[in-house]
């Protein structure tokens, strides 16, 4: 994998993966999509409209800190005022997160990412328009939130980290989410070209 960077000719943003890193991608995003639409009540044919003048969303901040931290609570010293933020926006924003989440997968899938990856060793290329692009980085983002969360990253702990031996599931996590970081600053440096 060599990050991403922005075809000259077509003015696509463009990166290959191997297979195992097209998988592991598409795994990160399929949990997260999850753990957004988990907590979310299905609405069993609801009319469109009323679904979409629906406001009885949440009102309290959800109980798994990586949910806390992708919907912080807006407004610390008004509870009043935080629960009815909440109620009318944090349905709205899962749902962009776990389209966005859903465009990563689609996206790899339609580069040609089996869904049961064999051994063959094969390479997807992937190449994304602009608001496809940015689609992803908000993904990124959300992704990197959440193993962040899931891991306790601190500002500064650098050094705990690499003092992990490689053979350390936490060291191998931080590996991933180090890895996430490194494909967020690549696609921000490849959208600004």
């Amino acid at each position: 994998m060599t990050g991403f960077v922005r075809h000259t000719g077509s003015g696509r943003v463009i990166s290959d993966f191997t297979g195992f890193e097209a998988d592991l991608l598409r795994s990160l995003a399929s949990q997260l999509v999850e753990l957004l639409r988990n907590e979310r009540a299905a609405q069993v044919d609801q009319d469109p409209f009323e679904a979409l003048m629906d406001f009885s969303g949440p009102t309290t901040e959800p109980d798994d800190p990586v949910l806390a931290r992708l919907f912080p609570t807006a407004y610390q010293h008004d509870p009043d005022a935080a629960a009815d933020f909440r109620r009318f926006t944090e349905g709205t924003l899962r749902d962009a997160k776990a389209d966005a989440a859903a465009l990563v997968i689609d996206t790899l899938e339609d580069a040609g990412l089996p869904f049961e990856l064999g051994d063959d060793q094969i390479m997807i290329d992937v190449e994304l328009d602009e608001p496809t692009a940015m689609t992803w980085l908000r993904s990124f983002t959300d992704i990197r939130l959440a193993l962040a969360v899931r891991l306790g990253v601190e500002d500064d702990d650098e050094e705990y980290w690499h003092s992990l031996p490689d053979e350390d599931p936490r060291a191998q996590a931080h590996d991933i989410y180090e890895w996430i970081g490194y494909l967020q600053e690549t696609l921000v440096a490849a959208l600004s070209e």
